[in-house]
Parts: C-alpha cells; sequence; structure tokens
C-alpha cells in the first residue's frame, strides 16, 4: 500500500501499472494516463484529474472523497461497487464503463456521457447532471429527488418507477418520455400536463 500526498505530475503515463490499495490526498494530476491500469480499492481525497485517461482501468472498489475528474475518459472503465462522495465530474465520458453497484453521493455530473449507462435503483439525490447525456441509460425505480437535470438527454431512458419530486426538469421535452409510474410532485405534474396543451387553474 502506499500513501502519496501534495504530488502533481503532468502528462505522465501509468498504463497497465498496479496502482491497487494506494490512498492519494491532495494530489493533482493533468493529462496523465491510467489506461488499463490496476486501481482496484484505491481511496482519493480532495485531488483533482484533469483530462486524464482511464481506459479500461480497473478502478473497481474505489472511493473517492470530495475529488474532481473533469474532462476524464472512463470508457471501458471497471467501476463495479466504486463510491464517488460529493466529486466533480463535468465533461468525463463512461462509455461502455461498468457502472453495476456504484455509489454516488451528491456532486457535479454535469456534461457527462452515461449513455446506456445501468443506474436501476440507484441513490441519485441531489446530484447536479445539467447536460448529462442519459440517453437509453436505465433510470428505472432510481431516485432523482432534488437532483439538477436541466437540458439532460434523456432519449429512450428507461424511467419507469423513478422519483423525480423536487427535481428540476428545465429544458426536457417530458412529452416524448415514457413517463408511467414515475413520481412527480404538484408543479411537476402540472409542468407535464401543460407541454400537452392542458389548461390548469
Amino acid at each position: 500500500m502506499y500513501d502519496y500526498k501534495d504530488q502533481s505530475y503532468e502528462k505522465v503515463q501509468f498504463n497497465g501499472k498496479d496502482l491497487r490499495y494506494g490512498e492519494l490526498t491532495q494530489c493533482t494530476f493533468i493529462q496523465c494516463t491510467f489506461d488499463h491500469a490496476s486501481m482496484e480499492e484505491i481511496v482519493t481525497k480532495h485531488c483533482r484529474f484533469i483530462e486524464c485517461s482511464f481506459h479500461g482501468t480497473a478502478l473497481n472498489g474505489s472511493i473517492h472523497h470530495e475529488s474532481a475528474f473533469e474532462n476524464c475518459n472512463f470508457v471501458a472503465a471497471n467501476l463495479f461497487v466504486a463510491k464517488f462522495i460529493s466529486c466533480k465530474m463535468t465533461g468525463s465520458d463512461f462509455s461502455g464503463a461498468q457502472l453495476d453497484g456504484i455509489t454516488i453521493t451528491e456532486g457535479d455530473w454535469s456534461y457527462t456521457n452515461l449513455r446506456l449507462a445501468p443506474l436501476s435503483k440507484q441513490d441519485l439525490k441531489n446530484i447536479r447532471l445539467c447536460e448529462a447525456d442519459l440517453t437509453e441509460a436505465n433510470l428505472e425505480k432510481a431516485d432523482l429527488r432534488k437532483s439538477d437535470l436541466t437540458g439532460v438527454s434523456l432519449a429512450k431512458a428507461r424511467l419507469r418507477g423513478a422519483d423525480l419530486r423536487g427535481a428540476i426538469l428545465e429544458g426536457i421535452d417530458l412529452k416524448n418520455l415514457d413517463l408511467r409510474g414515475v413520481r412527480m410532485d404538484s408543479l411537476q405534474a402540472i409542468t407535464f400536463l401543460k407541454s400537452f396543451g392542458v389548461k390548469v387553474d
């Protein structure tokens, strides 16, 4: 096990390396690559990863506290039972990533690519997801209460049983979504009815 604190790296390649079981605190990585590295069960605290690549990286069981992964590539990464607690993930790409059992506690996931993401039954309360791409994602029975879904792409997303109460839904075309079984608050329900031309007094 290793423990690094206040370290900075720029354009360093960690591809294929065994980086399991370590702890990183207040470290900064800029345009570094971790492709196909073994990073199982690592812990990051207050770290910043800017434009880094984790293509095919094993991050299962990893825990991240208030770290930032800005415009990072997680394509085909293994994030099984990984935990992201109050993290900033803006602009990151999760195409083909293994997301089963992931825990997302608050944080900013705006502009992320979560197409086809398996997020059923996930607790996604109080998360900022502005302009995120959730096309064809499975959000059945997901708890999205009080999340900011402004401008989110939900085309062909599965929402049955999801809880949207208190969520911000601005910029979403509700008419084209299958909302059967979805829980809404009264204001959202009125907005939904008005989108079909219903007059509500």
